[in-house]
């Protein structure tokens, strides 16, 4: 009951802290934070699965991001015609070439014995294999990119609507988690880490170079939300019906026509932006809750008490007959398919792909502090964590900016320190993430929410 109570109360300060956002700068700007505070509980679930119910170390979470933001671009945007014309069939061409190698590969595994043979064969297909490729992709891709460089230079999507690809993402996350995971799931708990870093990088690295593919650094704007547009609503008569209902008050007290009208205009542009990010809000609430029931059904379930033995005592669950590789791989590909979810919701709410936004060595461990400061193998920890985290580090300078102009009040406004501190603002987010960081640790070292364990 204890444990309940802290939930709620916790989640309750957040709420409202969020709210005094909205009242003391705007609600947009609160709507914003909660937004991203939402899509950073889901990226919190993904690593809590992987870290709190089995202990894997996975450092790749940008990438997994970044997949799903591709998935974000690959359904929604409109097949470029002219593209696909000139080096379409190429590349699909490639595609198969590359399953084939791949499937040839595994053939020679399987039939062969370790040899020299065996390794000339595999050699063998590689070398001929990634001559292929080049001769038939080469071309293709100059060809492709060279389409309306402006404004296309790629083949586009498949012109679906964008929800399909929250979906997709997590196919495509799942995918490379399956591939990564038979790679280097046999490392230590510290090689793991470093190869999933490096995998990460990897990724994103394609991403950013293959314009082919998402325009690369050119990136990929206009992308079709799956809520009303602000100017859309804007000249809805139901809409302005709307605000002017609920802001009756205000409006009754403007007695001249003219300026009664423009305040009403004023009002309507502003509440567009929170009627559309109030839309987000919603949608991404749905995502989290579902995943939060999935989640917590699942590590209450007899796989979750068993993904828990294996991250307590491998040995001891190896020896009782439990398959541990099998089980990392499982909760390696489902912790990732998850955070490509977050990665293709990001896009979503942007309404834009900037491969070059990815950054593994600044944003993974951000995550990883999320699920730590909230309480890793607890999902209600993980969800709050990333909402504190966030918030904070959306927060900081307004905060920071606050607390110079209380403790410098009576120094003039050319003062040296004063000038000096208000200069450093953008650092103190590290500052504080700092500290923050070091008084859970110190007086929670088990996260705000800490694990909970059920006795049956």
């Amino acid at each position: 009951m204890r444990q309940n109570l802290d939930v709620i109360a916790a989640y309750l300060i957040m709420l409202g802290l969020i709210i005094l956002v909205g009242f003391l700068q705007s609600w947009s700007i609160a709507l914003s934070i909660l937004c991203f505070c939402l899509i950073s509980a889901v990226m919190t679930m993904g690593a809590n699965i992987q870290w709190g119910y089995a202990g894997l170390i996975n450092f790749g979470i940008m990438g997994y991001t970044a997949l799903g933001g591709l998935a974000a671009v690959l359904v929604s945007v409109p097949p470029v015609k002219e593209a696909w014309q000139v080096g379409g069939l190429s590349m699909i061409f490639c595609a198969f070439l590359i399953a084939f190698m791949v499937f040839s590969i595994r053939f020679i595994l399987k039939k062969y014995n370790k040899s020299n043979k065996r390794n000339y064969g595999i050699a063998l297909v590689i070398i001929v294999g990634l001559i292929l490729l080049r001769l038939i992709s080469g071309p293709a891709i100059h060809s492709i990119e060279a389409v309306n460089p402006a404004t296309t230079g790629f083949l586009g999507g498949m012109g679906l609507p964008i929800l399909f690809s929250w979906i997709v993402g997590a196919f495509f996350a799942g995918a490379l988690a399956y591939v990564i995971g038979k790679i280097a799931l046999g490392l230590r708990a510290d090689y793991l880490a470093i190869a999933t870093l490096l995998i990460s990088e990897i990724v994103i690295a394609v991403i950013k170079h293959e314009d082919w593919l998402s325009r690369g650094v050119k990136n990929v704007i206009g992308l079709k939300r799956p809520v009303p547009y602000e100017i859309d609503l804007q000249t809805k008569e139901w809409f302005i019906n709307l605000v002017a209902k609920f802001n009756q008050s205000t409006l009754n007290l403007i007695t001249d026509v003219m300026a009664r009208e423009q305040m009403l205009k004023q009002l309507v542009i502003e509440g567009s932006t929170v009627f559309v990010k109030l839309c987000f809000v919603g949608l991404f609430s749905i995502v989290v809750i579902i995943l939060l029931i999935i989640t917590q059904k699942a590590l209450y379930s007899p796989w979750g008490r068993m993904m828990r033995a294996i991250r307590d005592n491998e040995e001891a669950a190896n020896a009782m007959g439990k398959n541990v590789v099998k089980q990392h791989l499982l909760i390696f590909v489902l912790g990732s398919a998850i955070v490509g979810i977050a990665g293709a919701m990001m896009v979503t709410y942007d309404g834009l792909f900037t491969p070059g936004s990815y950054r593994p060595m600044r944003y993974t461990f951000l995550i990883w502090v999320m699920v730590i400061v909230g309480g890793s193998g607890n999902n209600f920890g993980a969800v709050l964590g990333g909402f504190a985290v966030w918030f904070l580090w959306i927060e900081a300078a307004p905060i920071a900016l606050f607390l110079i102009n209380l403790f410098t009040s009576g120094l003039e406004e050319t003062n040296v320190l004063r000038v000096h501190l208000i200069e450093s603002i953008p650092y103190f987010r590290f500052l504080m993430m700092g500290i923050g960081l070091l008084l859970i640790m110190r007086y929670r070292p088990k996260g705000i929410l800490p694990e909970k364990i059920k006795h049956v």
